[in-house]
């Protein structure tokens, strides 16, 4: 039984009385003594006397016990008194009263439950019956909480006799148990509650009244607590309510917890929160950490920055009083102090005899930490962090002293261990001030000279990888470039939140670390030799070798004091793993930058050195697509995203900085580059793409920049296809023991081919369902046998499943794929020849591509391919070019302007643009060439279909090909295919002005020819406006061209002004106007040759004013109109008279389709 406890000589209700009342357990209660149960009488009078709503006979026994419990108390005879009179009049007189005082404004006048009082209080309360009694007591109480209601929340002692004559406080405490019982509507217990602690003793009566009705207990609490002040160590009222909470909490230790979170909840009363922590005393101790570091540690380091600021407001305003014993915030530092004196290693002169086992400590005088101590140590050290950095605590010089002895001394090698130093050093840094003396400036250089001593043995023995000498490197680095903010940071990371620490305040470490602990070529010297972390990964937290390297790459301290750190850098790549370290990336860079840039002008050879072709290329021998799978890889997929990373970021920069290097460091050679599978590495990148972090997004941004040709939109597309759900399928359904064929069985089923076309057709089926990567062994034998498929009689279903294999090649190994087709795909004299073309070959002439056999230009599936290639090789040259001269030419000097290739007009540009441009304009060349030749219709009409698709790609990326293709001019006979089958050929209509106005008159004839084909396609107010700019210049041209030119320049433009009347009939007029015109110039040179030419004129005046009578019903030709002439007198017929025919023709057809639109 909890012992009973009293306060200035009264008795409270102890926590077992409290826990009997609560469960009602009559066994508990008839074990208490008489003192102690004469407080819970009123209850238990109730209970036995008034009607149960429990029926059942268990409770009809334990109502008997109560009986027998009461019957031989005296005091039960006066509260069954107390129960006896009427309640409802009582209470009617007391609203009554309630309403007078409120009319009175709340003076104490008549009152009509208490009148004409003879004596004072405590003697009418003596000489009273028990109604009298009960309207005493309650006229004192209302009158209490009608002025706590008036109050304002200002507190205020009301004297009251009756509550503090310490004869009668039983007596009356009974009747206001009754009272609250019996009235709950006119008194709730939560405002009698406020009420009572405005009376002396009240903290008594409230417990007593609690008690009396137990299940009203956190309804109190709560109700106490939002009524609280925000620091209720401020005033009287504040310590009041804490002390009356405390003891309901002591009658109710069970809640007490529950009551500190309603505090924490509501922030108001944060000293009882402390009380309470302190008076709380768990079941089963903790070693580790006790309660009151847990709690004020959660209320400083949680999350809600509401309750930060209202405890540190709490710490702040109690130092700012004199220091009291009985205020609960010195209670806790005194707590705290006796937490951290009982944890501190016992100096030598103090220490007892049986820990002798632990005499010999270190110089200091102090022995080791004790094991079992550290993490409470550890969490004691971030307490104190927090209540000097957050919430303003001002330490006295005990605490300092103790604190830096407890953060001075040695712990054991463990996990724990090596945490509690990176703390302790980090307390110093951000609390220099607890360094005031020389004693202790002393203490604290030798303890870091122990950190130095013992770090590598503190990693081995703990087996933890952040160790503290990472940290402390890592400080040293920061204190000679003068990083103090990263200091800074760095503390407040470790130590797990944000102190404001002044920079200046560092100058005595500084001091310190860069003159007597650490110079520069120390920190250099012993940061080379320190071990990588072996699996590197964002799992790995804390300081690592690796924060240490980075710092020392971006101060350059390594190529100052010329230490080589290529080797620890490549040895920490290849020791990595998922999910990648966050500080690799930042690593790999500031490696890259100390490579390309000296560490100063006046020294240009204080550079680092670049890995080595040999060791980048044993990174990927296990992963070239067909290598990896049959065994182990001996490089972690990290490592080699890593390295890849690493060349290509180490290739942009160098070219960037090429104009700005005296000493131009070597590039990776092409070599290198085709041996690394660059698109299968992307394509096992995208699948880990969390895991990877920023790394994946960084290789597409490198790929993008530097290999174009890898970054195709299609084979995005037909990743998606072969990597997809269905294939998965697929592949899912394949059986394991299903034939696995050969490469030699696949070889030697094209090598019969067309005989074996079946077999062929089931060993490709079967390699259908392969992935992609499963693939790889077979491309050599599919490509090497690719112009087997040109000879006659081959099944389309071979041709497209070989298509269908080769695009899932291409989304793995596309750069060696298309070399070996390229080479394939050669026409025989080649092949005899056996030249074999290279990556480089390929990319310096990508029109290589189109000079394969010309049966593949009516093999669509094949065609497929090479368009494919070509589009790549497009790219890849233009990246090759640009990085061509970058590393040679003159970026200031600007090439001759495009004009020269027939495009005027142009603004000047670089060299590569030309390049690139000439390269695009003969590939489109070439595919023009070659969609007109014969063919099979079928093939022929499939193969157009995909060269235009590959035109109008290539036109909607750079509409400068569309200018180039059309400025240099193709046959007039493709003109209906081009228009009609690239989408994207509207664009001309932008420049068909400016190639009207060329000085060439084939130049302007080809473009009249085009204009009648778009508008005819594209009947746009565009090229309306275009048509009518063409008549003109025809109109134009009639006037200054000479008669040979005028016939060269008309016959083959007039039939296209019956394409212009067709789209816009409009222009009928203009049109007509032109063909008289140029029909009157004709008939006057030809007058003297030709008499039947004479009527022309009049014939073509009439055609143009009356056009409807050119033609008779059925069709037939009016009497106006010449006879028909054969094509061998047009032919030996004079060039005006062939011109005067053609102007009628045309006219004839203007109005032929003119009519037959109506």
């Amino acid at each position: 039984m909890t012992c009973l406890f009293c306060l200035t000589g009264l008795q409270f209700v102890s926590s077992y009385a409290f826990e009997a009342m609560q469960k009602v357990d009559v066994v508990r209660l008839a074990a208490l003594s008489d003192p102690e149960l004469r407080l819970l009488l009123p209850c238990l009078v109730r209970m036995a006397l008034c009607a149960p709503a429990d029926q059942s006979q268990s409770w009809a026994q334990d109502k008997k016990l109560i009986l027998r419990l009461l019957s031989g108390v005296e005091a039960v005879n006066s509260i069954v008194a107390l129960l006896s009179v009427d309640f409802h009049a009582l209470e009617q007189d007391a609203r009554k009263e309630q309403q007078l005082r409120h009319k009175a404004g709340g003076s104490n006048g008549e009152s009509i439950l208490v009148s004409q009082l003879q004596h004072g209080l405590t003697l009418e309360f003596e000489h009273s019956d028990p109604l009298r009694r009960l309207r005493l007591t309650l006229s004192e109480l209302l009158a209490v909480m009608n002025k706590v209601a008036d109050s304002n929340g200002e507190f205020f002692l009301k004297s009251s006799e009756l509550f503090e004559s310490p004869v009668y406080l039983e007596e009356v405490a009974d009747v206001l148990c009754i009272l609250q019982a019996e009235l709950p509507s006119l008194l709730p217990i939560v405002d009698v509650a406020e009420a009572l602690l405005h009376v002396r003793n009240g903290d008594w009566f409230l417990c007593l009244l609690v008690a009396n009705v137990p299940d009203s207990f956190s309804e109190v609490c709560r109700g106490l607590i939002k009524n609280g002040e925000r620091q209720d160590e401020e005033s009287v009222g504040g310590r009041r309510r804490t002390e009356a909470l405390r003891q309901l909490c002591q009658m109710n230790p069970s809640q007490a917890l529950n009551i500190r979170a309603m505090v924490v909840e509501e922030c108001h009363l944060p000293g009882l929160g402390v009380a309470l922590t302190l008076d709380y005393k768990p079941d089963s101790a903790d070693d580790a950490v006790s309660p009151l570091v847990s709690y004020v540690s959660g209320l400083l380091l949680g999350t809600n920055s509401k309750v930060r600021t209202w405890f540190s407001m709490f710490i702040r305003n109690g130092q700012q009083r004199k220091r009291e014993s009985s205020s609960v915030l010195w209670q806790m530092r005194r707590q705290l102090l006796l937490e951290l004196v009982s944890i501190l290693p016992r100096s030598r002169s103090t220490r007892v005899s049986n820990d002798g086992d632990m005499e010999e400590g270190g110089s200091s005088g102090y022995s080791g930490l004790r094991e079992e101590h550290v993490v409470k140590a550890s969490a004691l050290l971030r307490l104190y962090c927090a209540l000097m950095g957050i919430a303003g605590l001002r330490p006295t010089d005990e605490e300092a002293e103790q604190l830096l002895q407890l953060m001075t001394s040695r712990p054991p090698a463990t996990p724990a261990g090596v945490r509690f130093v990176s703390l302790s050093f980090c307390k110093l840094l951000a609390f220099p001030t607890l360094v005031s003396t020389p004693e202790q400036e002393q203490l604290m250089v030798m303890w870091l000279s122990w950190m130095i001593k013992e770090e590598e043995y503190f990693e081995s023995a703990a087996g933890v990888s952040a160790s503290f000498g990472e940290m402390l490197l890592l400080v040293a680095m920061y204190f000679h470039s003068n990083q103090l903010s990263s200091i800074i940071e760095l503390v407040c990371s470790t130590l797990g939140m944000k102190i404001a620490i002044k920079p200046s305040s560092l100058s005595k470490m500084k001091t310190i670390f860069t003159q007597e602990i650490f110079t520069e070529q120390v920190v250099t010297a012993h940061a080379v030799r320190v071990a990588v972390t072996n699996n590197l990964s964002a799992n790995i937290t804390g300081f690592l070798p690796i924060h240490c390297i980075y710092q020392l790459l971006r101060s350059r301290a390594f190529t100052k004091h010329k230490v080589s750190i290529k080797d620890w850098i490549y040895r920490q790549l290849c020791e990595t793993t998922t999910p990648i370290h966050t500080q690799l990336i930042p690593l790999i860079d500031a490696y890259i930058n100390s490579i390309l840039t000296p560490a100063s002008k006046a020294n240009p050879e204080a550079t680092n050195q670049p890995i080595t072709e040999q060791e980048i290329l044993s990174v990927f021998q296990s992963s070239q697509g067909e290598a990896g799978r049959g065994g182990r890889q001996r490089y972690s997929i990290t490592t080699q995203l890593l390295i890849l990373y690493y060349i290509l970021s180490y290739e942009e920069n160098l070219l960037a900085s090429t104009k700005q290097l005296g000493m131009k460091p070597k590039s990776y050679s092409a070599a290198l580059m085709d041996q690394i599978p660059i698109k299968y590495l992307i394509t096992q990148a995208q699948g880990l793409q969390q895991e990877l972090g920023g790394l994946h997004s960084a290789l597409l941004r490198l790929l993008a920049t530097n290999y174009p040709h890898l970054c195709l939109v299609e084979d995005w597309v037909c990743e998606e296809e072969v990597t997809g759900t269905l294939p998965l399928l697929r592949r899912m359904m394949l059986p394991s023991n299903t034939c696995r064929y050969t490469q030699n069985q696949l070889h030697q089923a094209f090598q019969k081919l067309p005989s074996s076309s079946h077999r062929l057709m089931r060993i490709l089926e079967h390699l259908t369902l392969l992935s992609p990567g499963d693939l790889i062994p077979y491309a050599e034998a599919l490509t090497s046998s690719m112009a087997l498929l040109l000879e006659p009689a081959v099944p389309r279903r071979v041709l497209q499943t070989l298509n269908k294999l080769w695009m899932g090649l291409n989304t793995v190994m596309p750069r060696r794929l298309w070399v070996m087709t390229v080479n394939a795909l050669q026409p025989s004299a080649k092949l005899l020849r056996q030249q074999k073309y290279t990556q480089n070959d390929l990319m310096v002439d990508p029109l290589v591509v189109l000079r394969c056999d010309q049966r593949v230009y009516r093999c669509p599936p094949l065609m497929d391919i090479v368009l494919h290639m070509l589009n790549g090789y497009l790219l890849a040259s233009k990246a090759y070019l640009h990085c061509h001269l970058k590393e040679t030419a003159d970026f200031d000097r600007q090439s001759q302007s495009v004009s020269t290739m027939g495009v005027p007009g142009q603004p000047d540009t670089p060299e590569v643009t030309r390049e690139e441009l000439k390269n695009a304009l003969l590939a489109a060349q070439s595919l023009l060439k070659n969609i007109r030749e014969g063919g099979l219709l079928s093939d022929l009409r499939e193969v157009q279909c995909l060269i235009c698709c590959l035109l109008h790609q290539m036109f909607i990326a750079d509409p400068n090909i569309a200018k180039l293709v059309h400025f240099q001019g193709y046959p007039q006979a493709l003109l209906p295919l081009t228009v009609a089958g690239i989408p994207s050929i509207h664009i001309c209509l932008d420049f068909i002005p400016e190639l009207l106005a060329q000085p060439q008159l084939e130049k302007q004839i080809f473009a009249i020819q085009l204009l009648s084909y778009l508008c005819t396609q594209y009947a746009l107010p565009k090229s309306l406006s275009v048509a009518r700019l063409a008549i003109s210049v025809m109109g134009t041209l009639l006037t200054v061209l000479t008669r040979a030119k005028r016939f060269s320049f008309f016959m083959p433009t007039l039939p296209c002004l019956v394409a212009f009347c067709q789209a816009f009939p409009p222009l009928y007029d203009d049109v007509a106007a032109l063909l008289v015109q140029v029909g009157q110039v004709c008939a006057s040179d030809v007058a003297t040759k030709a008499r039947d030419i004479d009527p022309l004129i009049a014939r073509l005046q009439y055609l143009k004013e009356k056009p409807q009578e050119a033609l008779v019903p059925g069709g037939q030709s009016s009497k106006l109109t010449l006879p028909q002439r054969t094509a061998e007198e047009l032919g030996g017929a004079d060039p005006d008279v062939q011109l005067c025919y053609c102007i009628e023709a045309t006219f004839m057809d203007i109005i032929s389709s003119t009519l037959h639109g109506l």
